[in-house]
């Protein structure tokens, strides 16, 4: 068990200034952070209701009525710790756009259409061993107006709260061999190659099912060495 937090993992989080991603320079900071020693309070509580996780939560294509368009995916993995043990009763979140790169908030513009039949957010409890299971649609690019031509990769968001809402994380899961990568300045806002390649998934044919859905292995290291890049580092 490692007891000393590791600093130098922070180099595999995004760079809070990253000047292509243009929205970063307002909100970087200008000075230098100041490291706060977290109190008993942070450590403990208030604990997130996982009663409020509903069977079902965990399956974004039987929330309604119909069954969503699209691509029907299952995304599973594990949460790990920094010594790569699966950490249990960690509360995933996941949310993302539909099939047509589009998301059910007031402020999505994009001219595309929505699907009645899909909300985009799950949610799941990892179990003894750290798995989790999400069944979704495969997210669609969009526009985002970062830049002439900006189109963000398919991409799903994944939240992991430990004990506390302090103890929250948040990253995005990618697809393997999207060619949107190289222009994609979020993406790109993780300096080191082989940290960003841990923002992506893998296809794993060994649990995809047969004529129903294609599977994507996604595993979310919490710290250490193998850190899967977070986005509030």
């Amino acid at each position: 068990m490692t007891f000393i937090y590791p600093t130098d993992s922070n180099k595999a989080h995004p760079l809070p200034l990253s000047p292509e991603y243009k929205s970063s320079i307002k909100r970087a900071p200008n000075k230098p952070l100041i490291p706060m020693r977290h109190t008993l309070s942070e450590l403990t509580g208030p604990v997130y209701g996982h009663e409020t996780v509903r069977q079902g939560d965990n399956d974004l294509t039987t929330q309604h009525a119909g069954e969503p368009i699209g691509e029907r995916i299952i995304v599973h993995g594990h949460v790990r710790d920094e010594d790569g043990r699966g950490v249990p009763n960690s509360l995933v979140e996941i949310w993302q756009a539909n099939a047509c790169g589009r998301y059910v908030h007031v402020r999505d513009q994009h001219p595309a259409p929505l699907d009645p039949n899909f909300t985009g957010a799950g949610r799941t409890v990892s179990d003894a061993d750290g798995y989790y299971r999400f069944v979704t649609i495969k997210p669609g690019a969009y526009p985002w107006g970062n830049h002439h031509n900006a189109w963000r990769p398919a991409h799903i968001h994944l939240s992991v709260f430990g004990r506390s809402f302090v103890t929250r994380l948040v990253t995005q899961m990618y697809f393997p061999a999207d060619p949107l990568f190289p222009f994609d300045p979020i993406f790109n806002s993780v300096p080191d190659e082989k940290a960003r390649a841990r923002m992506v998934s893998s296809f794993d044919l060994e649990n995809t099912q047969p004529e129903w859905a294609l599977c994507y292995r996604f595993d979310i290291v919490l710290r250490g060495k193998n850190a899967t890049p977070m986005e509030n580092h």
